[in-house]
């Protein structure tokens, strides 16, 4: 069979399953005309992955209101930004709605991928940061807001984020008070790289043949040689240091990440005018084994997240008996 007849049949059955498990799953967002009801989302990755399969152009639950305006209370609205073959809903149906219900008006973009893509963050990451400088300038002006806040999780919490701060207008070194973010948290974050060969495989754990390296567009895109330990995008990223001027960087890092291997990749360390808050999941709860994949969908992992974006109103995690790995909305 030819790759391109593989390809769409292997979509259309993807299609098939994630059509099937939208159908049995519980709706999601807030019921017609009940704009104050709490918005709900898929509680797992893996689910939300598959879900995402059907429609993966969707803005998740709570996201893309482009009615919304920033309270007093939140000023900054958020911007989520999806990981390496991931897509915006796949990777933040957990957190969105937890955004959207603690009063934030809440974005999510898809990037680094053309529509209809599935697995997205696949592109070129200065070409992706681009793409997100169009997006903050399109949030802040439909919100009248002065800057965003970012969130992001592997790419989109670590060098796509950081690139775009730096070479594509984010953040202003001479002048800080014309920064557009205040604030960025990375969700294990891909700051300084990894092994090439650990970058795809959990995905292809968890849908096996549907992102078999012959079906997967992008598979040998630039992403994967970038966000490997010593590419020169990394060294051009790092040499003038991790961070900008007037920007709070939050990283929360996971000793169980199959991923970002050593770990502490994902840690960042502060220059001039910046605060950097490096974060270790497990010293938080020690028996919380999220791991690079479903991190952004554990209970934990969303705490610290509030935690991050308003300190003022920070709230101690509550510590589950036992988090496990790929399902971290699963819970024991």
């Amino acid at each position: 069979m030819r790759r391109s007849s593989v390809l769409r049949h292997a979509r259309r059955t993807a299609v098939l399953c994630a059509a099937a498990l939208l159908a049995v799953l519980p709706a999601t967002g807030t019921a017609a005309g009940s704009q104050a009801a709490p918005v709900h989302g898929i509680g797992n990755f893996p689910m939300a992955l598959l879900a995402s399969l059907a429609t993966p152009d969707a803005a998740p639950p709570g996201a893309d209101d482009w009615n919304c305006r920033p309270t007093a209370a939140h000023p900054r609205p958020v911007v989520l930004l999806h990981g390496t073959l991931e897509n915006a809903f796949a990777n933040w149906n957990r957190l969105a709605p937890a955004l959207k219900n603690a009063g934030y008006c809440v974005f999510a973009p898809n990037y680094g991928a053309l529509p209809g893509e599935p697995f997205k963050g696949t592109g070129d990451i200065a070409v992706s940061a681009q793409e997100i400088a169009a997006y903050v300038d399109r949030v802040l002006a439909a919100t009248g807001a002065r800057q965003v806040d970012l969130v992001g999780h592997s790419q989109g919490g670590g060098v796509m984020p950081r690139q775009y701060l730096r070479f594509a207008g984010g953040a202003d070194a001479a002048d800080p008070t014309r920064n557009k973010v205040g604030r960025l948290v990375g969700i294990t974050p891909s700051n300084h790289g990894t092994a090439v060969g650990n970058l795809g495989a959990p995905l292809v754990g968890i849908l096996g043949p549907l992102v078999d390296p012959v079906l997967l567009p992008g598979l040998d895109g630039p992403w994967a040689e970038q966000q490997s330990v010593g590419s020169a995008f990394n060294k051009r990223l790092d040499a003038g240091g991790d961070t900008e001027p007037g920007v709070e960087y939050t990283v929360i890092a996971s000793r169980a990440d199959e991923v970002l291997v050593p770990f502490t990749n994902s840690f960042l360390t502060a220059g001039p005018g910046a605060t950097v808050h490096n974060i270790v999941l497990q010293d938080v709860c020690p028996t919380d084994l999220s791991d690079h994949l479903d991190a952004s969908y554990d209970p934990v992992v969303v705490r610290l997240t509030l935690n991050a974006l308003d300190p003022a109103q920070a709230v101690p995690p509550h510590c589950n008996l036992l988090t496990l790995p790929v399902v971290g909305g699963l819970l024991l």
